[in-house]
């Protein structure tokens, strides 16, 4: 761990000491043992997911249906840096004013980083002051999913990508009209693209 850089180390040692708690939390408060299959009664994912498409200058294409990405972790590991890794495929978070897009003012879309699927428009994103990118609404609910985190002993609610379930951040009731939403995501779980 000791050639991994600073932030990924933090990242690393901050999430699993919080991952470790909360196992432990929710298994007592379940009465599960340790050693149960949490995933014995989820449901079966499907291999296809509806999303909305957009284009370079930031115009829907409409819905379509796409093949569901589901990769390994060796395989995400070869695709992404390891700071990218640790957010998207393991609910990490980057240091708050640490990432590339905080202050970021181009016009243009944020995709993906892990499957280049479109998810925030620049129009949308305002300077939160929180020292992640902040955006008061998603180009397209089709394309993010939402879910219970209660990592922190608090619960909130986690964004992540549609196509992958890449974790992407959290969303916050404390933004901006017209939602009054804060999109809080991390800049390693992103790809900014210009407008054409």
């Amino acid at each position: 761990m000791s050639n991994l850089i600073p932030e990924l180390r933090h990242v690393l040692s901050r999430r699993a000491f919080l991952g470790g708690t909360a196992a432990l939390v929710a298994l007592a408060a379940c009465g599960r043992r340790a050693d149960s299959d949490p995933l014995a009664s989820a449901p079966a994912r499907s291999a296809a997911v509806s999303i909305e498409n957009f284009s370079a200058a930031g115009v829907s294409l409409g819905r379509t249906e796409v093949p569901r990405i589901v990769r390994t972790d060796a395989e995400w590991r070869q695709l992404l840096s390891p700071a990218a890794f640790q957010v998207t495929r393991h609910e990490g978070t980057e240091p708050p004013f640490s990432g590339e897009y905080d202050h970021n003012r181009q016009d243009g879309l944020y995709r993906c980083i892990c499957c280049d699927t479109a998810l925030f428009d620049s129009r949308t994103k305002f300077d939160s002051g929180t020292g992640w990118p902040s955006f008061w609404q998603v180009i397209s609910r089709a394309n993010v999913g939402e879910g219970n985190d209660s990592s922190l002993g608090m619960v909130r609610v986690a964004v992540s990508c549609r196509r992958c379930d890449a974790h992407l951040g959290h969303v916050f009731e404390d933004g901006p009209r017209p939602t009054g939403l804060r999109y809080c995501m991390n800049s390693v779980a992103l790809k900014f693209v210009r407008r054409a």
